[in-house]
């Protein structure tokens, strides 16, 4: 998946400008698409260029003025093109998970070390998920959202990172249980 994609579908129900994309890509977006600032600014200029979204200026005091980007028609029929089209299967490709592969001849401390730190970075995650879904829920139910909500497509991909995270701890905590056993 292209970049474009996720920058499509996180404007798709409001402008933003690429200091509030690159906030809400590594808050929301995040758990299912990275990208570092440089490379949203990059590809904004680029979508742009090519009709896919406008941008209008915001003059500011005190600051410079910002650009606000609004997906275009072109924009949304490339989003709804891409949505037609079969996705291709996810792959995992973790560092931390060749660290553990290679286990027989590791730092089993460092690599202990860093399955702590992918738990707590999980755990830290999964906070801040659960605060972008308390914000959509609003003052809702999760069964009043899902029969009158208009942003699902945003609930169910935290819903995913979510639970994505939450088996990043709960593998995490079995990996650590693994190296005390063999190590005590």
């Amino acid at each position: 998946m292209a970049l474009r994609n996720a920058v499509l579908a996180a404007l798709i129900d409001r402008e933003s400008s690429g200091y509030d994309l690159a906030k809400r890509f590594s808050v929301s977006v995040a758990n299912f698409w990275t990208a570092t600032p440089q490379q949203l600014y990059r590809e904004l200029d680029k979508m742009e260029s090519e009709g896919l979204l406008a941008a209008r200026v915001v003059k500011q005091e005190k600051r410079p003025d910002k650009r606000l980007f609004s997906v275009t028609d072109a924009g949304r029929a490339a989003l709804f093109d891409f949505t037609r089209q079969e996705p291709k299967p996810t792959t995992v490709r973790d560092e931390l998970l060749v660290q553990v592969e290679a286990l027989a001849w590791a730092d089993v401390a460092s690599v202990r070390t860093s399955i702590e730190s992918r738990i707590k970075q999980s755990e830290q995650r999964v906070e801040t998920y659960e605060r972008s879904l308390a914000e959509i829920l609003g003052s809702r139910s999760h069964e009043e959202f899902l029969a009158t909500g208009n942003r699902i497509g945003p609930y169910l991909t935290l819903q995913r990172g979510i639970s994505f995270e939450r088996d990043n701890i709960t593998w995490g905590e079995l990996a650590l249980r693994v190296l005390r056993a063999r190590s005590g």
